[in-house]
């Protein structure tokens, strides 16, 4: 995957060295431009004087690897080179009458001399070698830009470093920066998006708090926030109506089934409404309880826990299954919500209970500081598996009964009262799920049970 970040800074660095190189090179044009015959003498100069050898021994050697280039490109070159009592030369014959007299001894310094009949000039250039200096006079050079950019960069060699450092660091600095500035922009695009109900996403991102550059990006999101929005109401209002069309014919039906004579089949079709039923109650809570706002009230867990266990105290009975309370606090546990959801999510865990615990000999309701807990102890369920029974019409291995709303049905209940629903299971040991209202989690940090 391609970093923005990453992108940006090695983008800016390719501009930026391409920009260094156009600048060095207007320098060099410039310079080259302002004394064309002072920069050719002192490339050409330049060059001699790292292809010349002093060896005091055997006199001046100037070696050819070094100056080739400039042989070739100059047919009519002809150099002096001096040291000392030491003398070097080349192409004598093209060597018009100079000035003065062999061997030159003059100060330091490089400059541009006419020949002795003004008709040429060449190039007088006196460097200072060990112990003496070393002359040298070219007359005739022909060097192309590429000499003269290498002599100019080895003449300001330090000057260049500097300038370099300082545009890479500069360049640095603005890469830096500019990425900050493009991650902490994308950063707050990601907490407005973060900041929208995902179960009712009908909210948009203010364009007024993005960048220009992230503008068309947060007009896409808004736009699909909007679709998957309309598409999020257009289904719920659809189960609605669906569940609400359904409740009619289901009663007529059942109507109908009273006359049904044979017992065995009366009890199946009895059975099967009643499921039916049951689940179009569900679709219908789950409906309202994502359309609609709800209003909180005091409830009494404990004495609610202890009604939807007498509901089912029957079937547990007939299915040998024992039901019991424990509760962790003797004073009332009081919390913030509406008592006939809560009791819905009740009797949801307790029958989910009944129904899928297979082999559970006993379930138990555990009462904390504003959470109950519902524990079995039968096959359990898998850790991959316990969050996909939380979706709508997932069940569980029990295939002939439920329709898989329950536990969604509790998460939509407990996200209504901006608490919590965790599971946990360990097969063969037993499921136990949890109800945990915020009420409780606040109480907890004011008043943190003790050590035991």
């Amino acid at each position: 995957m391609t970093s923005i970040t990453r992108t940006l800074v090695l983008s800016l660095g390719v501009t930026a060295t391409g920009i260094f190189l156009v600048i060095l090179a207007i320098v060099i044009w410039i310079d080259l431009a302002r004394e064309r015959e002072q920069t050719y003498c002192q490339t050409a100069a330049a060059i001699l004087n790292r292809a010349t050898v002093v060896d005091p021994g055997h006199g001046l050697m100037i070696r050819s690897t070094g100056i080739e280039g400039l042989r070739s490109n100059s047919p009519s070159l002809w150099y002096v080179v001096s040291y000392g009592n030491l003398m070097s030369e080349f192409g004598r014959e093209r060597r018009p009458a100079l000035p003065f007299s062999l061997p030159f001894a003059g100060p330091i310094g490089l400059s541009v001399v006419s020949t002795l009949d003004q008709k040429s000039s060449f190039c007088l250039a006196v460097v200072r070698r060990d112990t003496s200096k070393l002359v040298m006079m070219i007359g005739g050079a022909q060097v192309h830009i590429g000499q003269i950019a290498e002599s100019f960069i080895l003449r300001n060699l330090f000057s260049v470093i500097l300038l370099a450092v300082a545009f890479a660091s500069t360049v640095a600095a603005g890469a830096f920066l500019s990425a900050r500035f493009v991650t902490r922009s994308i950063e707050r695009v990601t907490r407005l998006a973060l900041a929208i109900e995902p179960r009712a996403p009908q909210a948009s991102i203010s364009l007024d708090e993005v960048p220009v550059e992230l503008k068309p990006l947060v007009s896409a999101l808004n736009r699909a926030f909007h679709e998957i929005n309309a598409y999020i109401q257009r289904q719920r209002r659809f189960l609605g109506n669906a569940a609400h069309q359904l409740r009619t014919p289901l009663t007529l039906l059942r109507a109908k089934i009273e006359d049904v004579t044979e017992p065995a089949l009366k009890a199946e079709l009895v059975s099967d409404v009643r499921r039916l039923t049951s689940l179009v109650s569900a679709m219908l809570d789950l409906a309202r309880l994502q359309n609609h706002a709800i209003e909180k009230r005091p409830i009494d867990l404990a004495a609610l826990t202890r009604e939807v266990l007498a509901d089912f105290s029957p079937s547990a009975l007939d299915a040998g299954i024992e039901l019991s309370l424990e509760q962790v606090a003797q004073d009332s546990v009081v919390v913030l919500g509406v008592e006939a959801a809560v009791r819905s999510a009740l009797a949801n865990l307790v029958g989910n209970a009944l129904i899928h615990a297979g082999g559970a000999a006993r379930i138990v309701a555990h009462l904390g500081r504003g959470s109950v807990s519902i524990s079995d102890d039968g096959a359990g369920i898998s850790p991959t598996s316990q969050l996909k029974h939380i979706e709508p019409f997932q069940t569980g291995a029990t295939a002939n009964q439920g329709h898989g709303l329950g536990l969604s049905i509790i998460q939509e209940i407990m996200t209504a009262h901006a608490g919590t629903l965790t599971i946990t299971s360990r097969p063969g040991r037993g499921t136990t799920a949890c109800l945990r209202f915020p009420e409780a989690l606040r109480e907890r940090r004011e008043n943190p049970e003790p050590a035991m």
